[in-house]
């Protein structure tokens, strides 16, 4: 039987193969000692919440490979192209970071009617843009990852906002992680299995790692920078919730096993830790 963590590798090692074709190679564009301002939705916001969150991911994978950085975590949930346009000198400029990744587009699509259309969108992201670049910002570019399913009426809506987005990263030469063909081939190879979000919109630990190796290629990482990053997220604490339930037998003979007076809880935690010792070795 394969273990846990070899399938891990295999299937990370698909996703660092991915988006070969949609973003082109490039010099490393981060320095140690950088800033990098995550601007984006609640999609961004949750990535620099948890700890396997993809904005930490990045972070940590860039630290794997020497590059200290520092976060400006600008994710805030429900907000569209007119919301960051609103705060992106607040959040983003005044804070004067050396690079900005902008994830933006989902909720335009997915709120409806409350939503903002195609052009208003266009104008919205080229002004961020303009914005970044006046104030001498690094923008990378991430198309925005699907909603529901790749055929579901939202995501095939949102074709048209990533379309432009890969016009406006080609037009003025700025680093494109090509997120929405990320996540649509993994779910052409690997279906429902592919486990990327938990409510068809918001990200998975497997969809964080998705979107963490687009961004970090995007960046300028290369596969073999990117592998070294992989390795450094699995060890991150608590970025894999699990809930065990047991029977009250099992819970009885936990608490014997602990001794001393310490809580299942705990006795759970360190059992696991051990665990986690010996596979490391």
């Amino acid at each position: 039987m394969m273990s846990f963590q070899k399938g891990l590798s295999l299937a990370m090692s698909a996703v660092v193969g991915l988006s070969v074709g949609t973003c082109s190679a490039q010099e490393l564009i981060v320095k140690n000692g950088a800033k990098i301002a995550f601007l984006g939705d609640s999609i961004t916001q949750f990535g620099g919440n948890n700890p396997g969150g993809y904005v930490n991911l990045v972070i940590k994978g860039l630290e794997a490979n020497g590059l200290k950085v520092s976060p400006i975590k600008a994710g805030i949930s429900g907000h569209k192209s007119d919301d960051m346009l609103a705060r992106v000198d607040r959040d983003v400029i005044e804070k004067k970071p050396d690079l900005m990744t902008l994830s933006c587009g989902v909720n335009d699509v997915w709120h409806g009617a409350r939503g903002v259309v195609l052009d208003q969108y266009k104008t919205n992201i080229t002004a961020i843009v303009d914005k970044a670049q006046a104030a001498k910002i690094q923008v990378v570019i991430l198309t925005s990852t699907l909603i529901k399913a790749p055929d579901s009426v939202e995501s095939v809506k949102l074709d048209a906002y990533n379309d432009f987005l890969r016009s406006l990263a080609k037009e003025r030469n700025l680093p494109l992680a090509d997120l929405s063909a990320d996540m649509k081939a993994i779910i052409k190879e690997k279906g429902a299995k592919a486990g990327l979000t938990t409510d068809g919109v918001h990200m998975a630990i497997n969809g964080d790692m998705m979107m963490a190796t687009g961004v970090l290629r995007a960046l300028g990482l290369n596969p073999s920078q990117i592998e070294k990053a992989n390795e450094a997220w699995l060890d991150i604490p608590d970025t894999c919730a699990v809930t065990a339930k047991f029977t009250l037998r099992q819970y009885g003979k936990l608490s014997e096993k602990a001794g001393n007076g310490q809580s299942v809880d705990i006795y759970v935690k360190e059992q696991l830790s051990k665990l986690g010792e010996v596979s490391a070795k």
